[in-house]
């Protein structure tokens, strides 16, 4: 009877009592017997030709008499769901970072400070609390990184420009 009552507490199945096994039972019904008969073999509670066979009744039977016939001397085991992990959320300032980068491109080298800086608070923050958006922060970093080097090189090519040109001028020009 206890078994009756714990197979009652099935999704879908209907109430518990005794008029309960001479209604015809599902196919979800059947199956979820026959998980329990595999549990029970796989834990060494049946034998190969004792599991064979109870499967066989089980897959066969009619009412949920017929099923509670089939597991009646096997242990009911009740599994609490699992709880659900929430997600880490991605990291604001490696969205800003991503975004301050690509930014340059439109508007130029303003954004290009904002973009190293948010890159650096984001991965200080990503390394404490385990938040996504690591590669975010990283292209946001290698964008505005990558911006004040090409800045750096274009100011050292116009510096040169302008020492060679006018460091040749007056020596070129005729004295009068």
């Amino acid at each position: 009877m206890a078994l009756e009552a714990a197979m009652a507490t099935w999704a879908g199945s209907p109430g518990a009592g005794g008029g309960r096994g001479k209604l015809r039972a599902a196919d979800a019904d059947r199956d979820r017997v026959a998980g329990m008969l595999g549990t029970a073999y796989s834990e060494g509670r049946l034998s190969k030709d004792e599991y064979d066979a109870r499967l066989e009744t089980a897959l066969s039977a009619r009412t949920y008499a017929d099923l509670d016939q089939v597991v009646s001397d096997l242990p009911v085991r009740v599994t609490a769901p699992r709880p659900v992990t929430p997600r880490a959320g991605t990291n604001g300032y490696a969205i800003a970072s991503f975004a301050c980068g690509l930014g340059q491109f439109m508007v130029g080298p303003l954004a290009t400070i904002p973009a190293i800086i948010f890159g650096h608070m984001a991965r200080s923050q990503i390394r404490r609390t385990g938040e996504q958006g690591a590669g975010l922060a990283l292209v946001g970093l290698l964008l505005g990184w990558g911006a004040v080097l090409l800045g750096i090189i274009g100011l050292l090519a116009a510096v040169a420009f302008l020492a060679n040109t006018g460091g040749m001028a007056p020596a070129q020009m005729p004295m009068p």
